[in-house]
């Protein structure tokens, strides 16, 4: 439930507080005071795009903040507390909820839910729970057949809410395979392609079988290979260097004559020893490094030209699977990856053969979910029809006859049917749709009925109308503001109105105040009672507050509403 809500910079409004309240609310106004700037601002508590054009002349920014009262437990606190906010409780296990928005000139938006900033889509969120919004757009969106259809699931209640959730489910299992099947049938010649190509290129790698780092090895390779002869005679100083069959001195002796020397020396000066050691070492390492040169010259000289010519094809064929695959890493991987998917497009008969099996084993439990789902809504709009023409019995249209009709459609995602609203408005007319056949007035007053029927199973805390009696006036507006009285008892309502008739059955009237001081025109909003009440009733039935009998005829109506004559 709203208990106040208040404008800054909204509009034309300058400033106001709107104390709501239980019950039944009636808010007027001069025709440019803002009225509609009240259902605006709501608009924006409960997540509707910001519109900087709303932001008042000259102003900064506007800002709306609301206060709702509401349970302390259930799924709107914990909304609340996901986002990071908090309830304020009061008692009696409801609680006090601060939400607000503010809205700068630049078209920047900030919104705040219990104390705390959020994104406005949490108060989107919250919106359904709290508020339903019902405004002239609103009638024209009735004319729609999915509104229409949403009317009809929304009074259905658990029954068609079921039935709905298991049609969507076997809808997107069936979706899902007819996709892929379709998939499959359409692209059949394009993977027979790519079937053929892959077997290819998996035959030409299998021949080729290179293997990791290969390719490295094998340039290290052919680059010896390439310079033998240089290397050979490089080794070959180097060992006779360190180690000679010739009578020239090398390494190997001229280390062993200085070890020699130093053991002597050592006998005299045992400082020497250490040195002889390292000589001895010299003469070792320089021994093993003669024989390594022995053995390295032993393998070139089993190389030869046929070795190297070997190398090079070699190379040859793994430099062909890098510029088809980009690398030899690539054609290692797809040789490892590209069996599974050879098997898969090979497979594509036997895998048609069965999604088509599953997608008709789909097809049949879709068509068992879309009939219960039928039968739901049928047997809903049967009573829902009954219950909608008895309300319009009581909105001045006690010949009128709603019938709510469920015909087989296209199949969607919300199901194979068709809803159809039709009304007739007197005794042997044929029902008509209501997108074609309606007045406003009508339209008006079936939408009211609408709501009122289905609040009885999908309770709303509050509602709010815009212009709901659009289009009516006289004993029709007398018997809509009776009902609206009579919904008021369950829920919270709020009527924006420009109908005295309607007005009077408000425990609380709300007047829209327009001031102008010459240069700028601003609005408030202030709260009326006794003769300013009469005086506002009497300018909405005659435009003159002041007028004698539309006093007398306001006062008329004020006791008709406070005397409770509700149905």
């Amino acid at each position: 439930m709203i208990e106040e809500i208040r404008l800054r910079d909204l509009g034309v409004i300058a400033q106001a507080t709107l104390p709501m309240g239980r019950g039944f609310t009636a808010i007027t106004g001069e025709t440019g005071a803002g009225k509609t700037m009240v259902v605006t601002g709501l608009g924006l508590l409960l997540g509707q795009r910001a519109d900087s054009g709303a932001v008042r002349s000259g102003a900064p920014q506007a800002s709306v903040e609301g206060t709702w009262i509401v349970p302390e437990t259930g799924a709107v606190a914990e909304r609340v507390r996901e986002a990071g906010g908090d309830l304020e409780p009061i008692g009696g296990g409801d609680a006090e909820l601060y939400l607000a928005r503010t809205l700068s000139s630049e078209g920047r938006s900030r919104a705040t839910v219990g104390g705390r900033t959020a994104p406005a889509g949490v108060l989107a969120d919250l919106a359904d729970q709290l508020v339903v919004v019902h405004g002239q757009s609103d009638q024209l969106r009735l004319r729609s057949a999915v509104a229409q259809r949403d009317a009809l699931d929304r009074f259905a209640g658990a029954p068609v809410a079921t039935a709905l959730a298991d049609y969507r489910d076997a809808y997107e299992r069936w979706r899902a395979l007819e996709r892929e099947l379709t998939g499959l049938t359409g692209d059949r010649d394009a993977r027979a392609r790519e079937a053929e190509d892959l077997r290819q290129l998996l035959a030409d790698i299998e021949r080729v079988d290179p293997q990791p780092g290969e390719d490295d090895d094998l340039a290290r390779r052919a680059e010896r290979l390439a310079h033998a002869e240089d290397l050979r005679v490089a080794a070959a100083l180097a060992h006779a260097t360190l180690s000679s069959d010739e009578d020239a001195p090398d390494v190997v002796t001229l280390a062993a004559e200085a070890r020699r020397a130093l053991e002597r020396a050592a006998e005299r000066d045992d400082t020497l020893a250490p040195l002889a050691e390292q000589a001895a070492d010299i003469g070792y390492r320089a021994t093993d490094l003669a024989q390594a040169l022995s053995g390295y010259l032993a393998d070139l000289d089993e190389t030869g030209p046929q070795e190297l010519a070997a190398t090079l094809e070699r190379r040859a064929e793994l430099a062909t699977l890098s510029r088809v695959h980009g690398t030899v890493d690539a054609a290692i991987a797809l040789l490892q990856t590209g069996s599974a998917r050879l098997a898969e497009l090979d497979d594509d008969g036997d895998r048609i053969g069965r999604l088509a099996e599953e997608r008709d084993a789909a097809a049949s439990v879709l068509d068992a979910a879309a009939t219960a789902l039928t039968a739901a809504r049928t047997a809903a709009a049967e009573r829902l029809g009954a219950a909608v023409t008895e309300e319009l019995h009581a909105l001045a249209l006690p010949d009128a006859r709603l019938v709510v009709d469920v015909t087989a459609g296209v199949a969607s995602a919300s199901g194979r049917d068709d809803v159809t609203i039709l009304l007739a408005p007197h005794p042997g007319a044929e029902p008509r749709p209501v997108a074609k056949g309606a007045s406003g007035g009508e339209l008006s007053r079936v939408m009211l009925a609408l709501e009122v029927v289905i609040a009885s199973s999908d309770p709303v805390p509050t509602f709010v109308f815009d212009e709901v009696d659009a289009g009516i006036g006289g004993a029709a507006a007398i018997e809509v503001g009776r009902r609206l009285a009579r919904l008021a008892e369950s829920s919270q309502v709020v009527v924006v109105t420009h109908l005295a008739q309607v007005a009077a059955f408000a425990g609380n009237h709300l007047s829209v105040v327009k001031a102008n001081d010459g240069s700028v025109t601003a609005s408030s909003v202030r709260r009326l009672e006794g003769a300013d009440r009469e005086a506002e009733m009497a300018r909405l039935l005659s435009g003159m507050a002041d007028s004698d009998a539309a006093l007398t005829h306001a006062r008329e109506l004020l006791n008709l509403g406070a005397a409770g004559l509700i149905g």
